[in-house]
Order: structure tokens, then sequence, then C-alpha cells
């Protein structure tokens, strides 16, 4: 007989005839049309894209299952009467339509609130503003290399809500989480871990401080038994220490902890009442770079109470990891291309720079989220040996570079070119043997791509064609 979610059971009952809302149709809410049609829900779908941009099969559906369903930037007007509001990440909570309905009585979640919620075993949550997809990756494979059933959600893997009864106690739900998710979330999961947090999608967040609000969500509501791995170097989440409410497990690659897990002289170690065991020297490692080194750490940290110190080596050993970041995609003459789409953001192209000893041309530029770009003019005039602009923010970074570069007495090659295409066809012709070329935007897709990945493919499919 299977394990019985008697939690998930009662919540199955509540939406039976209830009136519930999904607001925003994308990847996480798709599979809720037919769980919440075999519960008997009565359904209403809001999206502000028009109709046109859904796939036929599921406009079929929606008519299918006689499921309300309202397009367009003034869709929220018919937000009334309903029992239950489940947002995508990228819908504000406080929307005055939601504040209006939550007023009047009407839940407001999510699925991956819901899974958290519901989930019958220990859950497993990373945030932060970079490396939090390979972290969470990292995660995920030592435990299933640990003998764990795995369940991956959140940003990455699949949407869990209409996995949870296939759960058990045994199992561990590996999820990573955005601002956007963690945004008005009440619960956080048994072990959280924040890789960092620096300053991110303030075009649509009001401030920085409400962006770091919504990364305390992770661990705001854990318990006294519950473990937060926080990275000891940074200067925020070095503070959230003091707000956690169970044990705080740090990682750190600039400073010789007593407790925790550090990157020292290129070796990771276990620290323990000031004794520091050797794990593994990162040169064993396929990943590169510190920032990934810091990525190791803190899933050791995360895992070290589930899984043996030698499993969790031969993971990270084994780990080659995660498309689009730092991804090597083809060598030419002598010049290694390196796919880094993740990079939509100056903090995860400076960790990306950083990464290599070559001399680099740099691709750069794409969608302006509001952020300061003269952090990343020093580390792009200490590295790169042309740079290649094109986007919304070719202006910013041009400005912060050659302001750099006049301070520093120095010059640099830099070319701005009108599409994706233009830029790998210059690097191709500027790129001399024994560099490499990276492809990491320092910015946001959304000015020619639904996203980093597709970003990232239309990249590798331009590299492979020369």
């Amino acid at each position: 007989m299977g394990y019985y979610n008697s939690k998930l059971d009662d919540f199955e009952k509540y939406l039976s005839n209830k009136k519930v809302a999904i607001i925003g149709l994308g990847i996480s809410n798709i599979p809720m049309l037919d769980y919440l049609y075999k519960l008997n829900a009565k359904v209403s779908i809001f999206d502000k894209k028009g109709i046109e941009k859904f796939d036929e099969s599921i406009i079929n559906k929606i008519k299918e299952y006689d499921f309300s369903f309202y397009t367009g930037e003034n869709s929220l007007e018919k937000l009334n009467g309903f029992d239950i509001i489940f947002r995508s990440p990228s819908c504000r909570p406080d929307t005055p339509e939601i504040v209006k309905e939550v007023n009047r009585g009407a839940i407001l979640t999510s699925e991956i609130e819901m899974v958290l919620k519901l989930a019958p075993c220990k859950v497993i949550g990373v945030t932060g503003s970079d490396g939090k997809t390979t972290t969470t990756s990292l995660i995920y494979a030592i435990l299933k290399d640990g003998g764990y059933n795995c369940f991956l959600g959140g940003n990455i893997g699949i949407p869990l809500f209409t996995e949870i009864k296939n759960m058990t106690p045994n199992d561990v739900v590996v999820l990573e989480l955005s601002s956007f998710q963690l945004m008005n979330m009440e619960i956080s999961p048994n072990i959280s871990v924040i890789t960092n947090i620096a300053p991110n999608h303030l075009d649509i967040h009001k401030s920085y401080e409400e962006y770091i609000d919504s990364k305390k969500n992770i661990f705001k509501y854990q318990k006294s038994n519950d473990i937060l791995v926080l990275n000891y170097d940074n200067e925020i989440t070095n503070k959230f220490a003091e707000e956690a409410k169970g044990k705080v497990v740090f990682f750190s690659s600039k400073s010789k902890l007593n407790n925790g897990v550090i990157y020292d002289d290129g070796i990771i170690k276990l620290c323990n009442d000031g004794i520091r065991r050797h794990l593994l020297d990162s040169k064993k490692m396929k990943l590169r770079g510190v920032h990934n080194c810091e990525n190791a750490c803190a899933a050791i940290a995360a895992t070290c109470s589930m899984v043996s110190v030698e499993s969790q080596i031969k993971t990270i050993e084994d780990f080659s990891g995660v498309e689009h970041r730092l991804e090597l995609v083809r060598r030419i003459n002598n010049v290694n291309w390196y796919n880094d789409s993740i990079g939509t953001s100056p903090s995860r192209t400076i960790a990306g720079l950083n990464s290599f000893d070559e001399k680099i041309v740099l691709i750069a530029g794409g969608y302006d989220k509001h952020l300061d770009y003269t952090p990343i003019a020093k580390p792009i005039v200490d590295n790169v040996s042309k740079l290649i602009l094109m986007g919304a923010t070719a202006d910013k970074i041009y400005e912060a570079v050659t302001k750099e570069l006049k301070k520093e007495n120095k010059t640099m090659p830099i070319y701005k070119c009108a599409s994706l295409k233009e830029t790998v066809d210059v690097a191709y012709e500027i790129a001399q043997e024994g560099e490499i070329v990276l492809f990491s935007p320092a910015s946001a897709s959304f000015d020619l791509f639904k996203n980093f990945a597709e970003r990232g493919e239309k990249f590798k499919e331009l590299v492979n064609e020369l």
C-alpha cells in the first residue's frame, strides 16, 4: 500500500467545486489544468499575453474543460469572487486586483508554495543572485548518487505540484527558488541555501530592499531544527545569520572559518572546531572558476548531514556543469568558444571573466534591467583583450569600460553590433590563437529572446555554423 498524504487529500477535497483563478499560464501552471479539471474545480485563467501567443493545444484543452480564459493587459478586471488564486512568479502579489480579492477573502498562493506546504518529505531550497542553478543541480546530483529518490523543481526541473501524490516521507525535494517565487511566501524549506545577494531584477522589484526581503523568505519561516547555509563572504547574506531560526552553516572562499566549508588555496575543506579536513583539489573538478568552487562548498554544506563525504566528492568531481553556464561550445583555430548566456547580470559575468587564465574576447550586452555597470568595468579591463557589445545595455557597458580604460591609461578595441550574428562574425574575425571567446551578456535577454536559454541556443547555433 502506498503512502497516504492526508494534507494533500484534504487540500484536494477543499478544491472540489471551488472557484479557482490561475494568473499566468506559464510552465508551472499548465499542469494545473488537468489536475483541477479532475477535481471538478471551477477554473478561470488570466494572462496578460494575447490569445495568439498560446499553443493551439492549450486553447483546445481550455475549451474542452469549459474553463474561462481572459487575456490581454486588462484581463484582471474580471478577477472577482474567487476562493483561491494561483499566481505565476511573473505576477506581483501586490497587483491591485489581487490585493482587492485577498482583502475580500481569497487565498493567494502559488504552485511552488503548495509544494512546500504539502510535500511529505524534506525540502531543500536554493536561492541567490548568482550560482543557484549550478548549486541546486549539484545538490540534486549528490543526493541522487547518495541513494535518495529526489524531485527537482522550482526554476528548473519540472512543475512538481502534480507530483506530490508520488512523494513519500523518505524522498527529498530540491528546489531552485527565484525572488519572484519567494515573494509573499509563508513557508520555508527544511534546508535553505543562499549563494549570494547582489542587485538584480530591479526592473521588476520596486527596490533593492524589496529584492533582499523576498530572498529572506527562504529562511524566515524555518524551525529550530532546520538548516540555513549562507555565504560568509557576502556582506548581506552574512548578516542573515542574525535573523536565522535554525542552525547556520557558512561557506567561504575568502576566510579560514573554524566551522563550515571553505575553498582555500585550491582545496575545498570541511572545518569543524578549527580542524580542517581536505576534501577535494579543485583541479579534479570539471567545473571552472572560483564561483563554481563556492557553489560546490554550498552544496556540500547543504548535504553533509545526509550523504557521506566520499560520495559528495565523487559526484562533484564527475559533475560537468549546467547548459548555458560557461559551456564549451566549440574549438576553432585554437580558440575556445564558451556559452555563458546565464550571465544576465554584471556579477554573473564578472564570475565568468574570473574563471579563465587566457585573454578573453567578450561578447556582452542585452536587455536593460536598470543595473549599475560600474562594477564590471575593471574586471573587463583586466581580463578582456577585445570587447563586442550589442543591445540596450551596450552604451552603459561602453561608458563604464572607457572610463576605466582612461583611468588606467589603457586602450582596448571595442565593437558595437546590431545583432547576435554580427557579434559572432566579428569575434571570429578578431579572436587570436590561444584566446577564448566568451558570450556572457551581463544583461537579460528579453529584448530579442524569450529567455537566456533561447539566447544561448541561438549563440551555439551561430558558432556551430562558422
